[in-house]
């Protein structure tokens, strides 16, 4: 463990800002430059990050792993190539992740990923890839499950490294993260090593988190979280501080881009969503402040928050995975009172209001890890509200969430099924077609039978499509099948599935005469 020939900084080189964040004195003495740190890291490592849906990564560390990997064409060569095995939460910024695997440094990766290229690589076979359901992640990882065939280091931590962003060290060199937790708890456990870049250009958040300890079992603790607000652990993560082996300064911002824009189509859903909760609310089945929401990512999911920011439920309550953009606006329309996260998603602009306007934020927000956020246990005795959004459901309620035709993998299943398995009401939410190149429609989102099975058929209430809404609570699969194809398929494929159906009742044959 020892690098002191690579700590060619020393505490009097460190920034005032730097200075002001490490409250621990001695970790200062550990300052080193990204590039200083490379030589330490060897083929096949397992190297965990933070961050989760591209924030709150390591930036600087990596960056200079891949300036030296391409810098002197370590890939060309068998004997100096580089692949290592890559460990985060969820996704983390292209200009890190797309790179590493653009330059073929990606051994593989677990559990969840997005971007072109690494999905290139994995659907190519130069990346081997597991998704895994994301409140299950972390844990797998403190078993060991990962790393079983790990050849190299201590064989008692499933990691070599840990490489990850944080906001502040405090005096007892606890880490508190940035605008994601995710994972970062149990890939600190899990590490021989660890790097902390603490990045100077964002605020330190201190306050913000509510982290737990992760225990294996028999010691497992359970989650005594009875409402949203509750906090149930620390404001830090606490690590062993002889582990941290660098301090590097960082002043680079998470890449996240824009949200995906609303369209018609993504506001017609969301219509179709908010009359089905007053629905409830007038049936007495959700109170009139509903039950806590979550909601995925994407364009739908923006247009139901911001559906509700106009709408007429008053202290709503989130429990969910990301913040988006959409959430500024609910906050600040009064409606929306608290809101638990593992990740906060905002775009540039979002970030930049969100930050000069800390002070409004603060005490309505928390952000917990991903295996706490995505906990089954809680999701259930919350009554948690579950929307996410499928590539294909089938007629019979079956939902793919990761494999284009079957086997081409996009992204990974995410935390899809941690929340529609246990809430009170779980819903898929998406568009009843896609276009390809040449016509608008030419893909049919409500398929007679999904390609491959995410979700299955008992764990879905509800599935709604901007052609309507679906409500199979009780139904029987008979029942089902009739029901999504009229209320959600596009007008361009109701008459192929409903002969489909019928042939298959009627006649017991999936064949049908003709596709015209």
């Amino acid at each position: 463990m020892r690098i002191t020939p690579f700590l060619r900084q020393n505490a009097q080189s460190a920034s005032a800002a730097l200075r002001e964040r490490v409250r621990r004195p001695a970790l200062l003495n550990r300052l080193a430059d990204a590039a200083d740190l490379v030589p330490l890291f060897k083929d096949d490592d397992y190297i965990g990050w933070s961050g989760f849906t591209g924030v709150g990564y390591p930036k600087t560390v990596p960056t200079a792993i891949a300036d030296h990997v391409e810098a002197n064409n370590l890939q060309a060569n068998p004997e100096t190539k580089k692949k290592f095995n890559l460990f985060v939460g969820a996704s983390v910024g292209p200009e890190v992740e797309d790179r590493w695997a653009r330059l073929d440094m990606i051994a593989r990766r677990y559990p969840h990923q997005v971007g072109k290229d690494i999905a290139k690589g994995i659907n190519a076979g130069r990346i081997d890839f597991a998704d895994k359901h994301l409140s299950m992640f972390p844990q797998d990882l403190t078993y060991g499950y990962y790393s079983l065939r790990k050849r190299h280091g201590d064989p008692r931590k499933p990691l070599d490294w840990a490489i990850v962003e944080a906001t502040c060290i405090t005096e007892d060199g606890k880490i508190v993260p940035g605008a994601s937790v995710g994972a970062t708890p149990e890939i600190l456990q899990s590490a021989e090593k660890i790097i902390v870049e603490v990045n100077t250009l964002i605020p330190n958040l201190e306050g913000l988190h509510d982290i737990n300890q992760s225990f294996v079992p028999p010691y497992r603790q359970p989650y005594l979280i009875k409402h949203v607000k509750d906090r149930i652990g620390e404001p830090a993560i606490t690590i062993d501080p002889d582990r941290i082996v660098a301090i590097v300064e960082s002043r680079y911002p998470d890449n996240t881009g824009p949200n995906a824009p609303e369209n018609d189509e993504s506001r017609a859903i969301a219509g179709h969503l908010i009359e089905f909760l007053l629905e409830e609310v007038s049936a007495g089945r959700l109170p009139k402040n509903l039950l806590p929401l979550q909601s995925g990512i994407g364009n739908v999911a923006n247009s139901i928050i911001g559906g509700l920011a106009d709408g007429p439920f008053e202290q709503v309550q989130v429990w969910t995975e990301v913040l988006q953009d959409t959430f500024i606006p609910f906050f600040d329309s009064g409606k929306l009172s608290f809101a638990t996260a593992t990740s906060i998603k905002f775009s540039p602009e979002g970030f930049e209001h969100f930050y000069a306007n800390w002070a409004n934020y603060k005490d309505r927000l928390l952000l917990r890890s991903q295996q706490v956020a995505n906990s089954p246990e809680i999701i259930r005795r919350l009554g948690i509200i579950a929307m996410n959004t499928p590539l294909e459901v089938d007629i019979y309620a079956h939902a793919n969430s990761t494999n284009a035709l079957g086997s081409r993998m996009l992204n990974g299943l995410g935390g899809s099924a941690d929340f529609l398995r246990n809430a009170k009401l779980s819903i898929m939410h998406t568009p009843s077609s896609r276009p390809t190149k040449t016509d608008p429609t030419g893909i049919s989102c409500i398929v007679p039978f999904a390609s491959h099975i995410d979700q299955t058929e008992h764990d879905l209430d509800v599935v709604v499509t901007e052609q309507g809404l679906a409500d199979l609570r009780g139904l029987s699969p008979r029942e089902r099948a009739p029901l999504i194809i009229e209320k959600c398929a596009h007008p361009d494929y109701k008459d192929s599935l409903r002969e489909f159906h019928t042939n298959f009742m009627e006649h017991g044959t999936m064949k049908i005469k003709n596709w015209d």
